[in-house]
């Protein structure tokens, strides 16, 4: 969890409710299955995901990476 998601309860394209229909019902039985337009949303969550995380690995890379040597 990211510390702005303490605050922010709802941060925008994380989940559709309206789209959300994974809740089963008494008469369920079987898996769902995703279409193609799910699939595809999930894809570019992941790709949104994976950007996040490296963006964050340079900017931790940064901060903790030894000073430059003084130029004498």
């Amino acid at each position: 969890m990211i510390l702005n998601e303490l605050y922010d309860r709802s941060p925008s394209a994380y989940q559709d409710v309206a789209q959300d229909n994974s809740q089963p019902t008494i008469g369920d039985l079987r898996k769902t299955k995703l279409t193609l337009k799910q699939l595809n949303k999930l894809r570019k969550m992941n790709d949104v995901r994976t950007f996040e995380y490296n963006d964050k690995l340079k900017l931790i890379k940064l901060q903790y990476s030894p000073p430059p040597a003084p130029m004498a």
